[in-house]
């Protein structure tokens, strides 16, 4: 008989007063009684809503029934048959606005933890298997080229590898990972976590080149004419941070949190035996409430720093993961609502010493269908700070683009592509993720790179007919 109690089971986490000081991993994950009691909660749907909600298509009642027969092994070979990072997604992926949404739980209650069940048997597997040998798959013979090592390219690399073909991974930064190593703090997403999966890959056949920056070293028709690969896929993610245009923007001590995260995650700066370089302050103002915002306002709160947090809408309209606002607030983020910067001051060496914003109000909706802010005259206060972090959004970067001929641009500036196959308008050439949308989730990505795996595959196999 299915658990009818109508609340999802707690994540066990570090109390706030401690993780606010360390980089450990604060939600800590159900433990196997947690876990048989969560999955019993699944009704097991004739009609299965919650797959539809799932980019990568997880067979989701499949593998909480494993679990409900304590077949963890079982359940994992289910989820991974869809979904290669389990463990990335159990942790990251806003499943609140996916496949948890439209769990038949939700009406009367809360949905079933899908995420937190997917975490434990991917952390269950990983514990049990460390041990575990991965064949190398056999060749079919045909080179595929996969640009960017991000959650859309390793995804793309899996599908691929496990199809037979020779996959090359070029990665521009010196580790693998993309935005879950450079971009998702340590208390969220263990990089250890990450390792296990590219390492995976790798033992499948992978091969992963780093320090690559594809556009520069070397153009996509290098890669096809020069180097024999017959299809190319393009997972370079949206990495060009976005700025305010306004007075002091370029003071001393501004930075966009895509540098900032860059630095504690990838370049691990808050650890000792690092040299990377990095300022302390006193003070952090972030400008932004995404889920960027809460992870550079939650590290640089970790960095010792007294952290204000100021966004031009309500909290209402925050567009972060309610679990990473809650996160945040409890660890003493202060908010600052209906506040926009209007000006960054500094001292007369330009170093910043302050943030001078006004107070906004709500008017109508705008094309996001939010409520428009509008300021407020004469409203203008200054807050001293030492530091300032955007954390407003990024764009794609048009290298790729600028230097592979025959590659569309969208009007935002991502890649054009067929959406049944991720094909780009060059032949040959297949794109997903960041690169093409802009700025969305790591399962999205994901979702993208698994439909250019198989238009890649039926791309080459019709070539070869």
């Amino acid at each position: 008989m299915p658990n009818m109690r109508p609340d999802k089971n707690p994540m066990p986490e570090q109390d706030p007063a401690v993780r606010a000081t360390n980089f450990e991993e604060v939600a800590l994950g159900y433990t196997e009684e947690m876990a048989l009691d969560e999955a019993q909660r699944c009704l097991n749907c004739k009609n299965r809503p919650c797959v539809s909600g799932c980019p990568v298509n997880v067979k989701i009642p499949d593998f909480i029934a494993k679990v409900v027969n304590k077949d963890f092994e079982g359940a994992y070979e289910t989820i991974t048959s869809t979904n290669s990072l389990p463990a990335v997604c159990g942790r990251v992926c806003p499943q609140e606005n996916q496949c948890e949404s439209k769990c038949v739980r939700g009406i009367k209650g809360q949905p079933v933890g899908i995420g937190r069940l997917e975490r434990f048997v991917a952390d269950y597997h990983n514990e049990h298997n460390k041990d575990e040998k991965i064949e190398k798959i056999p060749s079919n013979g045909h080179k595929v080229a996969v640009v960017g090592a991000g959650p859309a390219g390793l995804t793309a690399a899996g599908d691929l590898v496990n199809k037979g073909y020779e996959v090359t991974v070029f990665e521009s930064l010196h580790k693998v990972g993309g935005v879950l190593v450079y971009g998702i703090p340590q208390f969220r997403l263990p990089k250890e976590i990450v390792q296990i999966e590219v390492d995976k890959l790798a033992a499948k056949g992978v091969k992963f080149v780093t320090d690559a920056l594809i556009g520069k070293a070397e153009t996509i028709d290098e890669l096809m004419d020069d180097e024999g690969f017959e299809a190319v896929f393009v997972g370079t993610g949206a990495g060009l941070p976005m700025f305010m245009d306004i007075p002091g923007v370029n003071a001393v001590g501004v930075v966009s949190a895509n540098e900032y995260l860059t630095r504690i995650n990838l370049m691990k700066a808050y650890k000792d035996e690092y040299d990377t370089p990095i300022l302390r302050p006193k003070t952090v103002a972030v400008v932004g409430a995404g889920n960027v915002a809460m992870d550079a306002s939650r590290c640089a709160k970790r960095m010792g720093a007294d952290v204000k947090l100021f966004y031009r809408r309500s909290e209402k309209e925050v567009p972060a993961r309610a679990e990473e606002f809650e996160h945040a607030k409890a660890e003493g983020v202060d908010f600052n609502f209906l506040c926009n910067p209007v000006e960054i001051l500094s001292d007369e060496n330009g170093v910043v010493n302050g943030i001078k914003c006004i107070r906004m109000e709500l008017g109508e909706p705008d094309a996001s269908g939010r409520r428009r802010p509008v300021p407020i005259e004469g409203s203008e206060f200054v807050t001293p700070v030492d530091f300032v972090i955007m954390a407003l959004g990024t764009k794609v970067n048009a290298l790729i683009r600028n230097t592979t001929p025959g590659m569309e641009p969208t009007k935002k500036g991502g890649i054009v592509i067929d959406e049944q196959t991720g094909m780009t308008t060059r032949e040959g050439v297949f794109a997903g993720g960041d690169a093409v949308t802009g700025a969305a989730t790591v399962i999205k990505a994901m979702g993208a790179g698994k439909v250019a795996a198989a238009g890649i595959d039926e791309y080459i196999q019709n070539k070869n007919m």
